[in-house]
């Protein structure tokens, strides 16, 4: 087991594990800690606790120190610096004449390296503007291309729910998404209507889906035949989410509504489905 404390290093990013050594580090406590990228700030937002093997990345990094008031204004001069790399950088793209989409410009806290994050349909031969930039910023280069998703979530927006998006907001990551999922809780398969403003499948499907699986397991398909209470009957609709059945009755040609517990009792416990 080792002792960790998680780190964010944006408001919804990924949460890192860090080893604390012997600091008492609070939760929300900002610490400066050493990474792939280099040193860099982050967020405490997991308390110490202990975690198996398996859920950390070995060799595990330790947390350099809690953060002072120097640092903070370090990082508000790396976000000011980050901006005015941004107009230089769109600058050259224009010069360069590239199809490409500047997205956002961030500087590890060490000033080590400055990350210029974009969106292209294809790949981008962009080696000319790395020569650029490295000859006017002096210090290590990276273009990272990313995907419409992770675009939405570093800018932000409003959802078609009237709220933040959810993965600039807390979401962690994302999470794999299926147009089946949208059938499943019978909503409308309308692009505009499923989609969230990166243009994929809104996230939020994914949060009832788990209820809609156990919830289908549970009920019979529709055009199954089963018993109710009042005889036998054809499946015609379902209320998933409240477990009610409606059943088209055999002898009596009405539609009566059951709750899944009824049908249950009744002994329908396996549906036969007609042809």
């Amino acid at each position: 087991m080792y002792d960790v404390v998680g780190v964010r290093f944006k408001k919804a990013g990924k949460i890192y594990y860090f080893d604390p050594g012997e600091l008492n580090i609070p939760d929300g406590e900002f610490v400066i800690v050493e990474t792939v990228r280099g040193v860099e700030f982050g967020k405490v937002v997991i308390n110490k606790k202990q975690v198996s093997e398996n859920d950390v990345v070995l060799p595990l990094k330790k947390v350099i120190r809690i953060a002072e008031q120097k640092d903070r204004l370090i990082v508000d001069e790396n976000k000011n610096a980050a901006q005015e790399a941004y107009d230089v950088c769109m600058q050259k793209i224009q010069e360069h004449s590239l199809d490409m989409k500047l997205v956002d410009v961030e500087y590890t806290f060490d000033r080590n390296k400055v990350i210029f994050y974009f969106t292209a349909d294809g790949r981008i031969d962009f080696r000319e503007l790395v020569k650029d930039l490295a000859a006017i910023f002096r210090t290590r280069i990276e273009l990272r291309q990313i995907g419409v998703r992770d675009e939405a979530k570093l800018l932000g927006g409003i959802g078609p729910c009237g709220r933040m998006l959810c993965c600039s907001t807390f979401l962690g990551d994302f999470e794999p998404v299926s147009i089946k999922m949208a059938k499943d809780q019978n909503l409308s398969l309308n692009p505009t209507k499923i989609s969230g403003l990166c243009g994929r499948l809104m996230c939020c499907l994914k949060y009832e889906n788990d209820e809609y699986e156990t919830a289908k397991e549970q009920l019979p398909d529709l055009g199954a035949v089963i018993k109710t209470p009042n005889g036998s009957g054809r499946v015609v609709g379902l209320n998933i989410l409240e477990r009610i059945i409606q059943v088209e009755l055999l002898e009596h040609e009405q539609i009566v509504e059951f709750t899944l517990d009824e049908i249950v009792k009744e002994g329908a416990v396996s549906f036969q489905a007609t042809e």
